[in-house]
């Protein structure tokens, strides 16, 4: 089947070295209605899982495996990529303990640089 719009379906995979030296394994897979990203350090893993869905400006967001820590900055990742590309957004996130306020901000920032 071909329809003429922009194939917007691609993987992209990135290390993230925070400023605290900790290092990420980024996923990204964005398809047309969303994205699915994935964020693990040392081995890649499933570990906590939000899932978002967006409409216009209304978002919901659903803890499919819940977050001992770090639950509020998966929410924030999610409800946001999911409110930029208005659809679905699944993340995937495994580390070996909680992060802090610059491995937010390292991580946070290279998903919107990937998003965008």
């Amino acid at each position: 089947m071909n329809d003429n719009r922009e194939n917007k379906n691609d993987y992209r995979q990135k290390p993230i070295i925070c400023r605290s030296s900790r290092v990420f394994s980024l996923q990204l897979v964005k398809f047309f209605n969303g994205c699915f990203i994935s964020i693990s350090e040392d081995n890649q893993k499933i570990g906590s899982l939000h899932v978002s869905t967006a409409n216009a400006s209304k978002v919901t967001t659903a803890k499919v495996i819940p977050s001992k820590v770090d639950s509020i900055f998966l929410t924030s990742i999610s409800e946001r990529v999911a409110l930029m590309l208005n659809g679905f957004t699944i993340v995937n996130f495994s580390a070996c303990r909680a992060l802090n306020k610059l491995d937010m901000e390292d991580i946070l920032s290279e998903i919107l640089k990937l998003i965008e």
